[in-house]
């Protein structure tokens, strides 16, 4: 009788022409793919689990997901055996054995995000999937400001998507750096755990912050509202990448 193993999955992938990580009904997703590409490697349908739900158009960089299997591949062959099968902008970078009570979602301590934002005179052309052009002048010093006040434990309902159901709201931040390289500005965000929107919808609101809609200050208020509407717009899908998970 063969033994099943649980394989730790490592994936990078480009999120602009599907629905986010997880299967639909009416649409593509990274999930789908994977899964495909596991029984056309093994001849048995595995169900995948990941480590979160990636909205459409979200990218990673350093997804992980695992899967039980009596396959007789190796686990570290599954990276070569599975990427035969993959279209080309979802990619397989590691593969391995891991304990049968590894559970990349429930085990999981934390993630990084990154989130783009590009200024300047135009619009980007080869980029245009991977970051967010925002063509107004920012305050980057009150942007920075402003960032300091997610840090911390918090109850963060106002920066998740209105009608998300969540058993508790509180997450912490432990780090949110924002950089800049030329036009490009990256926000690093590093946290145990994300609400739904929750990265894009503080990047929104450090936008309206560079923007003066917003005071630094603002942000201890909005975040003890516990009230969406008075968080800023979510930013676009495109200019996040999900760039590691902890373990």
């Amino acid at each position: 009788m063969a033994l099943i193993k649980n394989i730790k999955l490592v994936i990078e992938y480009d999120g602009t022409n599907y629905c986010g990580w997880q299967r639909q009904d009416n649409a593509e997703s990274i999930q789908q793919k994977v899964e495909e590409a596991i029984e056309r490697a093994t001849k048995v349908f595995s169900k995948v689990t990941g480590s979160s739900r990636t909205d459409a158009g979200v990218h990673a960089e350093g997804f992980v997901c695992n899967f039980f299997t009596e396959s007789s591949i190796p686990p570290e062959n599954f990276k070569e055996a599975l990427n035969v099968f993959l279209p080309e902008d979802i990619v397989i970078i590691e593969s391995k054995e891991v304990d049968k009570e590894f559970h990349s979602r429930f085990n999981s301590i934390g993630k990084k995000y990154v989130y783009t934002v590009l200024t300047g005179s135009h619009r980007p052309a080869i980029r245009r999937n991977y970051v967010y052009y925002f063509n107004k002048n920012l305050n980057i010093g009150q942007m920075k400001e402003a960032a300091k006040y997610f840090l911390g434990t918090h109850d963060f309902s106002a920066f998740k998507k209105s009608g998300s159901s969540v058993k508790t709201s509180i997450r912490t931040i432990k780090e949110l750096n924002i950089d800049i390289d030329g036009n490009y500005i990256k926000f690093s965000i590093i946290g145990d755990g994300f609400l739904y929107n929750m990265v894009r919808i503080i990047v929104g609101t450090l936008l309206d912050v560079g923007t003066n809609r917003f005071n630094p200050e603002d942000i201890d208020k909005i975040i003890s509202s516990k009230n969406r509407s008075n968080a800023g717009k979510s930013a676009p899908a495109c200019g996040l990448t999900l760039e590691k998970v902890f373990y």
